[in-house]
């Protein structure tokens, strides 16, 4: 039986790493300087504690068993971000060098704007960093940022709590999305009757409630009638695409999402809400170099794909 790692002497697996990569105990030796004897005598204290031979010898190379085979990208993960865990703060943080995955809360529609741009420097700058994307809630974000869950979110501007540090991504405000020839919509600026009188669609991941448009609309004694609610914002223009009915949605993201389709984007009908999405991170993140990369990474991504719509 194994023994538990929290008995294992953790110097046994650079040992381990040195002999896979030379393939004898006299090389992994030099590579350590150590002695032959040392890295033996290691060799046999990690097979103990595994219960497996972990090498076999096949003429002068050491061949590791299937055992050692399933091990050897678990250790060298471990390994690399042990070294990358114990670099000073000198150091910096190494993009070219990371190996390590961020965690980042963000919504579909900001998704679209961001990741692009992100993804393509990390592939080409950064290659052992990986992304992964999740929505928090946002009566979550203080807590998710200060527990480490997430590393930044993105989302709309709202107040949070000191600890919660922010900076404006995007300053976005609402249009509204049309088919090309629609029916009722002429040339030049959208009606507010005409508005009024179409059939909407609204995107929420909520069961209920109303859109940011209907919070400015019913300010002013208005209401519009809903015939679609929907997830996706990708749906949602498709849809439009299809029928007379209208979409209402930010501007940049309807820049992105329509490129597919032929729709037609229109001034929202009165005084243009802001949208503003913002940056958010953990204060005690303030100093990190990593996430700084991240949030140079995030905001720079953001700026050239404004630049392209």
């Amino acid at each position: 039986m194994a023994t538990p790692l929290s008995k294992i002497d953790l110097n046994l697996f650079p040992v381990f790493d040195a002999i896979v990569q030379t393939g004898s105990l006299t090389a992994a030796a030099r590579e350590l300087h150590l002695s032959q004897p040392a890295v033996s005598h290691a060799l046999a204290r990690l097979r103990e504690h595994l219960d497996d031979p972990l090498f076999v010898r096949q003429g002068r190379r050491m061949l590791a068993t299937p055992y050692a085979r399933q091990l050897i990208p678990v250790v060298r993960q471990a390994l690399s971000q042990l070294q990358t865990g114990l670099r000073s703060p000198s150091q910096g943080f190494v993009p070219a060098l990371a190996e390590r995955e961020f965690t980042l809360g963000m919504r579909d529609i900001l998704e679209a704007l961001t990741l692009p741009g992100l993804m393509a420097h990390i592939r080409q700058h950064a290659p052992g960093i990986t992304v992964n994307c999740i929505q928090v809630e946002r009566h979550d974000i203080a807590d998710a940022l200060r527990q480490g869950r997430v590393d930044a979110v993105v989302d709309i501007a709202m107040p949070l709590a000191a600890e919660v540090h922010h900076t404006r991504l995007v300053l976005d405000q609402l249009v509204v999305v049309a088919k090309a020839n629609h029916p009722v919509i002429q040339q030049g600026p959208l009606r507010l009757d005409t508005y009024l009188a179409a059939s909407h669609v609204l995107v929420s991941a909520r069961k209920q409630g109303l859109g940011i448009e209907d919070h400015e609309l019913s300010r002013q004694g208005l209401r519009r009638q809903i015939g679609l609610r929907c997830r996706h914002y990708f749906a949602a223009c498709r849809v439009v695409n299809q029928t007379d009915m209208l979409l209402t949605m930010p501007e940049q993201y309807a820049k992105v999402a329509n490129q597919l389709f032929d729709n037609q984007l229109h001034t929202f009908p009165l005084s243009p809400a802001q949208l503003d999405a913002h940056l958010y991170w953990h204060a005690g993140s303030d100093e990190d170099p990593t996430n700084q990369w991240l949030r140079t990474q995030l905001v720079q991504a953001v700026q050239r794909e404004l630049k392209a719509l």
